[in-house]
């Protein structure tokens, strides 16, 4: 936390509890490694047969405020690509459960075999698979990214785990319409900027270029800039180490990290917001759901009681809505709200971008 703390303490008058309508718009970033642990092909795709067979059977029977069942976005490694688990995850996502996106380890690496890399995958997984998202407009691929190990853009003081100073041009130029990586607290990688949605301008010669940027709806859109969708991060005082130091909320849902009512509240409170839609209120949380330890959480009671807890704010609260999306989801909402939208929720899901499994 000391690379944001005053980045923190700014927000301090902007974290209070929220006031008036509230759209709680809640999307899952599942760093989903079936392989994590180097286990066997068959224990990875037998993780995969577990999320295909457990979450419709667990979550179908909920509902957000616009009657639609909860949803995951799988962010997929390219360097752990199966054709299996792949077929696995669009079964799942064709029944209305989520949507799969581009998940990268890499080591070392180029420019030139990065932007290799992700066009070969991507082409790969909307041509053969009916994933990633296309240009409503244009046809054109687009996905989200999430970076493995948290070093986006080379940021990692050491260079391990990147390589690339300019990833940002090299996302944006292959496609990417956002990242979603951070929070990376309690990582080295962590950026200055938190609790934000905004665009940040690639540095070809130096690394870690997110590490500030211009808020997305507090200005134009400056040229040649890739949006970055940020998760929570704050202080939990209410999960405190040795007794009196407060905890870190990230976001992070884990075996040890349940979704509960408390985190919601801070969640809200941590205000990811588009200024122009004051009502609607930015989650994305993240996970690495595949493993068993995390699919307790992830496909079991704890889960459950969070979606129950949902209903049950919503039916005590006229003022308090949620609606479950995706990563691509959320930026449409994002560009709806930096456009000037002044509908819906569900009519916006698919402002920009439609996913190409439609």
């Amino acid at each position: 936390m000391n690379r944001c703390f005053f980045s923190y303490l700014r927000e301090i008058a902007r974290r209070r509890r929220p006031r008036g309508p509230v759209h709680l718009l809640l999307a899952i970033a599942d760093h989903y490694e079936p392989g994590n642990g180097g286990v066997s092909d068959l224990v990875a795709q037998g993780r995969v047969e577990a999320w295909e067979r457990e979450y419709p059977q667990r979550f179908g029977r909920f509902r957000d405020s616009d009657g639609r069942p909860p949803r995951h976005t799988f962010f997929y490694p390219l360097e752990m690509y199966r054709r299996g688990e792949m077929n696995g995850l669009g079964r799942l996502c064709a029944k209305g459960f989520g949507e799969v996106e581009v998940h990268l380890h890499h080591e070392n690496d180029t420019a030139e075999h990065l932007r290799e890399s992700l066009s070969t995958y991507t082409r790969m997984l909307a041509k053969e698979h009916g994933q990633l998202a296309r240009d409503r407009v244009t046809g054109e691929v687009k996905y989200g990214f999430v970076h493995g190990d948290w070093a986006l853009d080379n940021s990692r003081p050491d260079g391990r785990c990147c390589g690339v100073n300019n990833e940002l041009d090299v996302l944006r130029q292959t496609g990417s319409y956002a990242d979603f990586t951070m929070p990376s607290a309690p990582s080295v990688t962590q950026t200055s900027k938190i609790n934000s949605i905004y665009y940040a301008v690639d540095d070809p010669l130096k690394p870690k270029s997110h590490d500030r940027g211009v808020d997305v709806g507090r200005g134009a859109r400056p040229a040649d800039s890739l949006m970055l969708i940020q998760g929570p991060l704050l202080l939990n005082w209410g999960r405190r180490k040795f007794g009196f130091l407060p905890g870190v909320e990230n976001g992070c849902i884990q075996g040890n990290q349940p979704p509960t009512g408390r985190r919601l509240d801070l969640w809200l409170r941590a205000r990811v917001q588009v200024p122009c839609r004051p009502d609607w209120f930015f989650v994305k949380l993240h996970t690495h759901g595949a493993t068993e330890l995390n699919q307790k959480v992830l496909l079991g009671e704890a889960m459950e009681a969070f979606h129950e807890e949902l209903a049950r704010r919503a039916k005590a609260d006229r003022d308090f809505c949620f609606h479950y999306v995706t990563t691509r989801e959320m930026y449409n909402l994002v560009r709806a709200a930096e456009s000037g939208w002044t509908g819906d929720v569900a009519g916006a899901r698919d402002f920009e971008l439609v996913w190409n499994g439609e």
